[in-house]
């Protein structure tokens, strides 16, 4: 294959398939840490919808920009409810469907109230994993589906924490 065909596959994978972003706040720790660089696969969601526990990058929903609370183009949080669950948050921990999530990759228990709410079919409940540093659905609302730009697939730097997610 030719320096110029590599050169194409590369402008066609990033356009279409893979974005890299840098985590540039504290909300996801410690699953991802300030300055990680991520690999996003924009590809998947087109096949299927996004699954409770995955990554999604998205745009910021229109409350969050409102707020004021906007400090990058893109956001990333995981999935902790799809449309039709019923999701709520109380006595440091988090109901889907009445069921407590087991969250061992959260930096600690949420020391807030919020819910019950059911989650509307063009939406999804996010959360930080960093639970009280987060500005997260807890905070502006339920995001929109279409906002989501894809799912945090890989972690490419630094390389001592380097794999998939």
């Amino acid at each position: 294959m030719g320096v110029g065909a590599l050169v194409l596959l590369a402008v066609l994978l990033r356009g279409f398939v893979v974005h890299p972003r840098l985590i540039v706040s504290g909300s996801m720790e410690p699953t991802l840490a300030v300055g990680d660089r991520l690999v996003v696969d924009t590809l998947s969601y087109r096949v299927h919808p996004p699954r409770a526990g995955d990554v999604v990058v998205f745009e910021p929903p229109p409350e969050l920009v409102r707020s004021g609370d906007l400090r990058e183009y893109t956001a990333i949080k995981r999935v902790i409810a799809l449309p039709g669950q019923e999701v709520w948050v109380g006595d440091g921990q988090v109901f889907v469907d009445g069921r407590p999530l087991q969250e061992d990759y959260v930096a600690a228990e949420p020391t807030y109230q919020w819910g019950p709410a059911r989650v509307p079919e063009d939406r999804l409940f996010v959360l930080g994993d960093n639970r009280n540093a987060s500005s997260d659905s807890h905070v502006w609302g339920l995001l929109p589906r279409r906002s989501v730009i894809g799912r945090a697939w890989l972690r490419f730097w630094p390389p001592e924490r380097a794999g998939a997610l």
